[in-house]
């Protein structure tokens, strides 16, 4: 199968429309998706995406930090985000997320 002849402005658009679809899956659609599951299955979550937002940023000379690349991604502070919709984690997927973040976040941040 060959793909379709797409510009690069074009390749950008589509590529923005997919990561706006994405964040909406995960802030509208699927509130109900802890972060906890998606970094232990999939090795990244929301924070994941808003960090890399923020690295986007700052490689273009963005001053952006850490909390407002998450209330960007988020539309809400952290604090809000938490007392909407995330839930208890026990131990099991709490020690799961300590590894998944160790191979998956700081491994890759070196």
């Amino acid at each position: 199968m060959t793909q379709p002849d797409i510009d690069a402005q074009t390749q950008i658009e589509l590529e923005a429309a997919a990561f706006r679809r994405l964040r909406q899956h995960l802030m509208q659609d699927r509130t109900d998706v802890q972060n906890i599951d998606m970094m232990n299955l999939a090795g990244f979550c929301r924070n994941c995406l808003s960090r890399w937002y923020q690295e986007a940023a700052n490689e273009k000379g963005i001053e952006l930090g850490k909390e407002e690349a998450r209330e960007i991604f988020y539309g809400m502070t952290m604090a809000d985000w938490k007392a909407n919709y995330q839930t208890e984690a026990g131990a099991d997927k709490q020690a799961s997320f300590e590894k998944a973040f160790a191979e998956n976040v700081t491994n890759k941040a070196d």
